[in-house]
Parts: structure tokens; sequence; C-alpha cells
């Protein structure tokens, strides 16, 4: 695959860096790095020549970009089609509409039986213990994915049924999403540290047939029983009226029980260090899994079934603008958002900005650390990289377990040559010290990634100097789960690094950043990042609420795709993301809505209202804040705080545990009676620069307020 009029080029260039200086602007660093540019990378005066063609014509450079994928039937209508203004109508994105593919046999069987990479190895998959380690090629991984298909079709799974996956991160999760792209269903795949509640849900409102989940898994030194958990919000769908026919199992720590038969056709085998190997582990765990609930009827193994199930099986034709998956995303009304993605304009998206981005080579060894439970995931772990051809890291444990050099430890292990993580584990890691880095070689590492949120100038230079010794481009990716893929990068070795920056728009991308009101600022500006076209990945739709998804993303600014960020674009054209403009958090990558958090609080009998806003966190990047206002009756304690704490980790999941609670007996608002959220935050860091409060009804709130608030970090 490669970029219209750029195929076949060759080059050296240099990556020059920037460091950042106050308030996160970039002053020159010199001398630059010599850093190599391959034939995928043009130089930066090509690249920004080549970008304004995929702006201003965006058919006919998509249009060959897709000649490299399989259409079972071409496009030979309008290959795009689209209206951004709700003034003028319905808002609706069509890319190739009446073609048909499948984006499962675009990433496998092209790559088993057109590109002859059956052998080659499409994920090592690395478990929480670092004596458990398999591998899969891609023609196993085809087999297992039929079997599957196989399985769900058996169980009345048909084209445009919802499947929701709750799994951690093992082998059988991208089987699992691949098998139902390949007959048509769309996947909801729920992060596995969501709580009950939230799967509950998540299926709920997009009705799900069916769910795929696991018996257990360690997370470092914990043990979560998911089954325990997919049980009880299976229960809870059943009490609304919904009830989910059938749950499949995978057998995860009890798989040693299962035998270890080479067959392609099995689930791959763990080569688990207990009982034979290293007694410490065994003693640890000793090898007894958690009581696993059986519900007869409604749960089935995954083991079994697929024993029974074929290994072939036809793939269903979909059009371009058929669903693929549902993910959902915190909204800010509170209630979680279903992302949509369709089959065709994700595919080729996906695929581009993964081969650019991190300049894709055959022998690369590329490891994305996010869980596919995060869009991250879907589009870095699972489906950009397989329709390259690459071969990829799972990693199902943590950063720190067994201890600090693990990230390390796996990239030598499995030679890694390009790395992607969110700067959370970065600030987290650098809190050790460089030590624990360099006594690992990390001599593969060629491109460094960050994703999920803005990473601050001090981690960035960090990441850049130890963990890349140096020699290795950053590539700093701004993108949302909305956008599908990369949508603000640098390219490596092609564009000049500024520490904190996202840098340029990426092929098809056009940003606009405007004023308040709706007008385009021209060069240095600071506003609302917006998008004037639509780029192949884009989403198309909030699962079962259109009317939300016009609201959301284009009501705001009519012709616009508006992202909720705010940015500022410097004098050498560079993009910064300023954080959430609306009533969003970034904790550690992952974004979650104030109102969600609040709901969830306030659910307890003994608050009457709650406020929730960012503070800075040293590793996190934010963290929550809360005011709580109680009922009559109820007293503040550190009892009750545990007990909040404790709501929204079962409400919403550990991700959404907030840092502080703070008592509140009254919450600075304006005369109509609304809560000044500006004001609390500047409450929670201390800061008594508030700027005019002559709004606030009630002003000694706010002194109080301040003086009793919660001792915090920076």
């Amino acid at each position: 695959m490669g970029l219209p009029e750029e195929r076949g080029r060759n080059g050296s260039g240099s990556g020059g860096r920037e460091e950042a200086g106050a308030g996160g602007r970039a002053r020159s660093w010199s001398p630059p790095p010599e850093v190599s540019r391959s034939a995928h990378v043009p130089s930066l005066q090509r690249y920004r020549e080549l970008h304004r063609r995929s702006v201003e014509e965006p058919r006919e450079f998509w249009g060959e970009i897709a000649k490299e994928f399989y259409w079972k039937i071409p496009c030979s209508g309008p290959f795009l089609q689209y209206n951004f203004d709700v003034t003028k109508g319905k808002i609706f994105i069509e890319w190739m509409k009446g073609a048909t593919t499948n984006i499962c046999y675009n990433v496998l069987d092209r790559n088993v039986h057109e590109k002859k990479l059956g052998d080659k190895v499409a994920f090592y998959w690395e478990g929480n213990e670092p004596g458990e380690t398999t591998q899969i090629t891609y023609r196993e991984l085809l087999v297992q994915v039929c079997q599957f298909s196989n399985v769900l079709r058996k169980l009345g799974i048909q084209k445009g049924d919802r499947v929701a996956i709750y799994m951690p991160m093992i082998l059988e999760l991208v089987v699992a999403m691949l098998a139902c792209a390949r007959l048509g269903a769309l996947h909801s795949i729920v992060f596995a540290g969501f709580s009950a509640e939230s799967l509950c849900e998540r299926i709920l409102d997009s009705s799900c047939s069916l769910l795929i989940t696991t018996d257990a898994f360690y997370r470092g030194e914990k043990l979560v029983n998911l089954k325990e958990l997919a049980d009880e919000s299976l229960e809870k769908c059943r009490e609304k009226g919904f009830p989910v026919r059938c749950c499949i199992v995978v057998k995860h720590l009890g798989r040693a029980e299962l035998g270890t038969g080479d067959s392609p056709s099995q689930s791959p085998p763990i080569k688990r260090p207990c009982p034979d190997v290293q007694d410490k582990l065994k003693e640890k765990f000793k090898c007894i899994q958690p009581q696993i609930s059986w519900n007869q009827g409604v749960d089935l193994w995954w083991h079994e079934l697929m024993q029974e199930a074929g290994d072939e099986f036809e793939p269903e034709w979909c059009d371009a603008e058929d669903p693929l998956f549902i993910l959902y995303t915190s909204g800010s009304t509170g209630k979680p958002k279903g992302v949509v993605h369709t089959v065709g304009g994700y595919m080729l998206y996906v695929a581009t900005t993964f081969k650019y981005v991190f300049d894709f080579h055959t022998e690369d060894v590329f490891w994305c650390t996010a869980d596919i439970g995060w869009i991250t995931g879907h589009s870095y772990v699972t489906y950009g990289p397989l329709a390259n051809g690459a071969t990829s890291v799972l990693f199902e444990g943590i950063p720190t377990y067994p201890d600090v050099s693990r990230l390390w430890s796996i990239v030598d292990k499995y030679k890694v040559t390009k790395f992607y993580t969110a700067p959370t584990a970065i600030r987290l890691l650098m809190k050790f010290g460089d030590e624990p880095v360099i006594k690992h070689s990390r001599a593969s590492l060629q491109v460094l990634g960050t994703v999920g949120e803005p990473i601050n100038p001090e981690a960035w230079l960090w990441y850049h100097r130890v963990v890349g010794a140096q020699r290795c481009p950053i590539v700093d990716t701004f993108w949302q789960t909305e956008t599908g893929g990369h949508m603000l990068t640098p390219l490596p070795g092609a564009t000049p690094m500024k520490p904190g920056s996202a840098s340029f728009p990426f092929f098809g991308v056009a940003p606009a950043i405007l004023n308040e009101s709706g007008e385009e600022l021209e060069g240095e500006a600071e506003g609302y990042l917006v998008f004037k076209q639509p780029w192949p990945g884009i989403m198309r739709t909030v699962y079962g609420n259109h009317t939300r998804f016009e609201t959301t993303y284009f009501k705001k600014f009519p012709g616009y795709y508006v992202t909720g960020d705010g940015c500022r674009r410097d004098q050498d054209g560079y993009y910064w993301i300023t954080g959430r403009i609306d009533d969003m958090l970034n904790v550690s990558g992952h974004l979650l809505s104030t109102a969600e958090v609040e709901s969830a609080l306030v659910e307890h009998e003994a608050v009457a209202e709650a406020a929730v806003v960012g503070h800075p966190h040293p590793v996190k990047g934010e963290c929550l804040y809360c005011f709580v206002t109680l009922c009559d009756g109820h007293s503040f304690s550190p009892t009750l705080t545990e007990e909040l704490k404790k709501q929204i980790r079962e409400k919403i999941g550990p991700i959404a545990t907030p840092d502080y609670i703070q008592n509140a007996p009254g919450l600075p608002k304006t005369r109509s009676g609304k809560i000044m959220r500006r004001v609390l935050r500047k409450i929670a860091q201390n800061d008594h620069d508030l700027g005019d409060t002559s709004t606030v009804a009630d002003p000694s709130v706010i002194s109080h307020l301040f003086s009793h608030r919660c001792l915090t970090i920076q």
C-alpha cells in the first residue's frame, strides 16, 4: 500500500527536535539528530503537497489507496457524499457506498493466501506473568476466526446483530472481534476494567444478542473474577426486561486443565509457569482457580464450542457503509455514546495511518500497549497492524508488574521496533528513574509514539532521552474514539518535533480553529478545534440516536465536525491541544464525563448534590476532585468517603475512582442556579485568582470551600 504518486520513493532526512519553553511553547533544540526516513515517509515539503492534494481531491486520493484492498463489488457510484451542515438537512457521511468487501477477509485471508504470510507471527502474546507466553501465526488466526464464526452462526448470530465482548487482553479477544466482522455482526467491546453496571448499560443500549467473556484474569497481583461481574451484569439485564440468551466463557485461568495440544484449531496453549516451574509463583497462586458460577442454559465453554466447529467460513460481503462495530465513549450528558464505525472507510483509514505514522516495514515488531477495550486497541492493536501484515505484541499485564522494568524487558524479548503507549505510563515510570530502563538494551526501538492525551514536555523529553536514547523520533498523536484513527501527528523522520505538539494534520484531514462566534482564525490562533470535511475513518452516527450525533458534533458550528477540544496553532503551523472545552475529564488517557460521575455520587442516599472537576495529577495527567453536598441527617466521614468511592467503582469502574472528595455544604452557583465549575476548579487547585465572581449568588460559599479543601498533590 503506497501513497498516490509516492510509491517507491527513498530518501533520508533529519527529524529536528524542539524543547519546550514557557507556556508549552517550543524553541529550537540543536543539533537535530539524524533520523532515517524510509520509502514510506515523504519529505516534509512533499508531505505538505500530498496533504493539500488529499484535502482538495479526497475522492481521487483515497480512491487510489482503496485499490490496495479487495472489493467483491468495486465502487461504481459516488466515492464520497456528505453533509456537515445541520442547517441544510440530515448529517451524513458516505464513503464508497455500494462497494462491498469484508474487513476480516482483507486482514487475514489476503495475507495468508495472496501475500503468503501464513507462517508469519501475527501476535506474540505476553501474559501477566513473565513465564506466560505464546504466539499465533496468520494462518492459525484465520483458522480460529473461521471456527468461531461457525460457532456464532450456529448460535444464531447473523449480519447486523450486536455481540458484547468483555475480556482481558488475550488472543481469544482478537478472534472474537474478527469473527464478528467476518459474519457482518457488530462487536461492542467493553473494557474489562468497567463495572457490571457499565457492561449492563452497554448491552441494553445496543440490544446485544450474546456476551463473550472469560473466567478470570490477573492484573498484576490482583485477581479479577470477570465471570462474576458478567453474571451480575446479565442479572441486571434480566431485571430490566432484557435477558441475554447466551454467554460464551473462555477458560483462561483454567487453561492448563485443557492440555497443550499443538493444533491451531484449539485455543493456543499458555506456557504457565505453574505447576512445574518457578516454585515461588506456584506458592503464590497455588494453581487454584477462583470459583466460577455456571448458569445452565445460558453459559457455554469456548473450548467445547470450538472443538465441534469447522475451520472454513465464507465471509459475509458487506457494503462499505455497513456498520463494523460500536464502541462506547463517555458523553457530557452522563450517558455513554455508542460510536458507530463502518467497514470500508475505517479499514482504509486505520491501515493508512498505521503504515505512515509508524513508518511500518514488514520486518517490524509493533507494540501498542493500549487495551483493545479502547479505540486505540481497536485501531492499532487489531485492525491497523493486521491490515498491513504486521507482527504485534499483545500484552495482558501492567507496566509495573512484577517490576518496573517489565515494558523494557518485553521490548528486548521480542525486539520491538515501534512502541506506542500513553503519557500516563511514561509519567508513572519516570518516577522510578532511568536505571530500570537503561539496564535493558532497547536497541531494536526505531519509533516511539504517544496516545490518549497531550504529553507534557518533561515526560516527552524523558521518553526521548531515556527510552529512545535520543535516536528515536516520537509521534505524538491526537485523535478520538469518534475519528477512528490519527488526525494530528508528526511523521517520523519528516516532521521536526516539538515536545507536546500534535504537529500537523494527517492525509485528508482539514483542521480549523474557530472563535466563539464560529469564525475561522488564521495564523497563530487559539480556540475551538474543528474539522472542515470528512475523512474515511470518521464515525457515522451514535447508535440508536442520530439526533444526539448531530447535536454533539455538528450543531454548535454548522458546517464543521466539532472535536470538543481547545487548540492553539503556533507560528510554524503546529497544533497544540489545550484540553477539553466541555465537561469532560481525561484520566490516564481515558475520557470520563463529569455528569456520569456526578450521577453515580447522587445515587448514594447521603448525597443531595455533587459537582466533579479535574485536578492535575503527576501520573494520571488529571484526576477527579469531587464536591458533595449531603442530605440532612448525614455527616461527612472517612467511611462515607470510601462508600462513595466504592459506589463509583461499581457504577462506572475503577478508572473513575476519585482521588479527592470534599464536603461541600454549599456550591458556588449563579443566581439562575447553575454550578460554576470554573470556580470549583480554582478551589480544587487552591488558586485564589478567581476572576469575575459577581454572578455568584452566595460568595461566602467560596471562602468556606477554600478553607475546607482537601490536601492535594500536584
